[in-house]
């Protein structure tokens, strides 16, 4: 009988988890098995944990009460399937929980892509419950399997950010301040700026620790540490884009620019320990940003797909050269799911380095 293992953290408490086991529940007509063969961890599996009762990321792989399984972006193998249309073998990309399989009911299946029909998933954004079938991909690259586990995801909202910031005109900007720069989403949304001509200065906001490895990358048009945010120029309109949700900087950054603080984009958590907003935070020009939001509204504009297609393009393009200053660990095997979240949730692992799990 197979056996599926899952990483449960508590939901109050993410530094508290546990690997639990369970037989495989037998399969149901048009249910198949996947599994997962290797996932990448990043500090975006750390907001998913933060927020998952907010925004409904618990709801995806249902857990005992009081615990949840978080998800992450990673390969699987069809092992077992009871689809006509789904066969063994087949390998799948998309949106797992953290562990060894995930039961999926087969739906909207298309040459090259297929929906998690799970009654419990039928409420959460469709992004999510889209799974690529690889194997009929024509720009599938197996050489890229890892940049596209750890750099999808991220730059995907990368370049949501900047759609997102482009449609809104900048919010009438002549600087855009992005918070926590080292961050892999941050860095993505400074390759999609520095490409446009026609986008507001970039300055990116960092601890003094990254700061050299910040300005090494050479995208933002200038760096900024925490402790020096009175060189911010609050004459000018500015934007931030904000990655860190550290509540004190965020207030300190409000009052230093007040009436210039346009608008603040809050997308992260990396510093998810003190992500309380201080005082002088501006509720009434910021909000939380949600990327599967801003894909639905631009299948409106643009057409189903046609927003996945720029995606991509800027996803492969940004994760080539991400290949100058990104390396990326591999850890082995299930009894390693634990320690490897763990080091993520502490915030060990470097920011020029990536981490792909292979099970």
């Amino acid at each position: 009988m197979t056996e599926i293992a899952e990483l449960l953290v508590k939901k109050d408490d993410l530094s508290k988890m546990r690997l639990a086991r369970r037989p495989a529940p037998a399969l149901q007509v048009g249910e198949i098995l996947a599994r997962v063969d290797r996932f990448a961890l990043t500090a975006n599996n750390v907001t998913y944990g933060v927020v998952g009762e907010r925004i409904g990321y618990w709801n995806f792989f249902p857990a005992e009460e009081g615990s949840g399984i978080i998800p992450v972006w990673g390969f699987a193998d069809v092992v077992e399937s009871k689809s006509d249309e789904i066969k063994t073998g087949e390998r799948l990309y998309g949106y797992f929980p953290m562990g060894t399989h995930l039961v999926m009911r087969v739906g909207n299946v298309r040459p090259d892509r297929m929906i998690d029909a799970a009654a419990h998933r039928a409420a959460l954004p469709p992004v999510y419950n889209s799974y690529a079938r690889v194997g009929a991909e024509p720009h599938f690259d197996k050489s890229l399997e890892d940049e596209r586990m750890l750099l999808f995801p991220l730059y995907a909202t990368s370049f949501c950010l900047y759609d997102f910031l482009l449609d809104n005109k900048w919010f009438g900007a002549s600087q855009i301040v992005i918070g926590s720069a080292s961050s892999k989403t941050a860095i993505g949304l400074a390759y999609a700026l520095k490409d446009d001509p026609s986008a507001p200065v970039s300055i990116g906001l960092t601890s003094k620790r990254n700061e050299a490895k910040v300005k090494a990358l050479r995208l933002y048009d200038s760096v900024v540490t925490y402790d020096d945010l009175a060189a911010i120029d609050a004459s000018k309109p500015t934007a931030i884009v904000d990655m860190s949700g550290d509540g004190k900087v965020l207030s300190d950054l409000h009052k230093h620019l007040g009436d210039n603080m346009k608008y603040t984009a809050n997308v992260g958590l990396t510093h998810f320990t003190e992500n309380s907003m201080g005082p002088n935070f501006i509720h009434e020009r910021s909000a939380m940003f949600f990327a599967p939001g801003h894909i639905q509204k631009r299948a409106g504009d643009w057409g189903p797909g046609v927003f996945e297609k720029k995606a991509f393009v800027f996803w492969k393009e940004a994760a080539l050269r991400s290949r100058d200053w990104l390396s990326i660990d591999h850890v082995s095997g299930v009894e390693a799911i634990e320690g490897a979240f763990r080091e993520v949730l502490e915030g060990k692992l470097p920011a020029d380095k990536g981490l792909v799990v292979v099970l």
